[in-house]
């Protein structure tokens, strides 16, 4: 299984579709023959073991008595095949639409919380520390070279950062301040411009210094929460999508954590100047 998230949510699904078929009063060796499959494959679907098709849900829908219920089934196996998505297949036409992908979300959430142990998040990055990134994404995935055109998505969404009604908590790892994406000029410009960011009204940034106690909690993957409705989480092979309310918990507990191991206002700043002063 690709993710614990997929697992449940497969589970999850296929115990909605056990109680379906038992209020309907079928055995699951009849409504396969009703639908011409297998008994295997009810059981399957039952227990999560793989996701059922729309073709699959409507004749479970309509075999079980209850036509009405199929398009909300097909949505929310819809959803699962969602959660997780490959990098290639997100990149197959390039780095732009991996980078629009995101906007419908962005638009709609009003609380943002973000942690990350490897690099600046997006909405604080400056336009070279992009262009470095994504020039590596590029050459690495060997996807098609869209490089300005994501570039300019990525600037073009940090508006957000200035837009009423939004509020970001950034939690971020000394060791980020410390990695080098491009030049030390460029770095050393980003450290900066995180300076000035970490001053907006809407912003509050936190920074885990390396002398703070992990003994309770240690660095983890860089993650997203947007407000309490998802978290997205970027792997190396693939992007996460978190929807589970329990598993958004351990996600919100985490960040809670997380703040309390980190250093705000002038304690940030003094991390923030020490990594610039480093470069030289």
């Amino acid at each position: 299984m690709s993710s614990s998230s997929v697992a449940h949510a497969r589970e999850a699904l296929g115990q909605r579709l056990r109680e379906i078929r038992k209020d309907s009063g079928l055995t699951a060796r009849a409504l396969a023959e009703l639908c011409g499959w297998h008994e295997s494959k009810c059981s399957r679907f039952e227990h999560g073991k793989v996701t059922p098709s729309d073709a699959d849900l409507r004749a479970w829908a309509l075999r079980c008595g209850v036509p009405g219920q199929a398009a909300d089934l097909i949505a929310t196996a819809r959803g699962i095949d969602g959660m997780y998505v490959e990098w290639r297949r997100m990149e197959s036409s390039g780095l732009k639409r991996a980078q629009e992908s995101v906007l419908p979300l962005w638009e709609r959430t009003r609380r943002f919380r973000a942690y990350s142990s490897w690099l600046i998040p997006g909405p604080l990055q400056t336009r070279p520390y992009i262009e470095t990134l994504l020039s590596a994404i590029r050459d690495r995935r060997e996807v098609p070279d869209d490089l300005d055109a994501a570039v300019q998505v990525r600037i073009d969404k940090q508006q957000v950062l200035h837009q009423a009604g939004r509020r970001f908590a950034i939690l971020l790892e000394e060791s980020v301040l410390r990695h080098r994406i491009g030049s030390e000029e460029a770095m050393a410009e980003q450290l900066g411009h995180l300076l000035s960011v970490a001053s907006l009204p809407a912003v509050s940034l936190g920074i885990v210094p390396f002398a703070a106690d992990r003994s309770a909690l240690w660095p983890v993957e860089d993650f997203w929460i947007f407000d309490d409705a998802q978290v997205n989480v970027e792997l190396v092979s693939a992007y996460l999508t978190i929807s589970q309310p329990h598993e958004i918990g351990m996600y919100v507990d985490a960040f809670s954590a997380l703040s309390g191991l980190a250093v705000f206002g002038s304690g940030a700043r003094k991390l923030i100047g020490a990594a610039i002063q480093a470069l030289g």
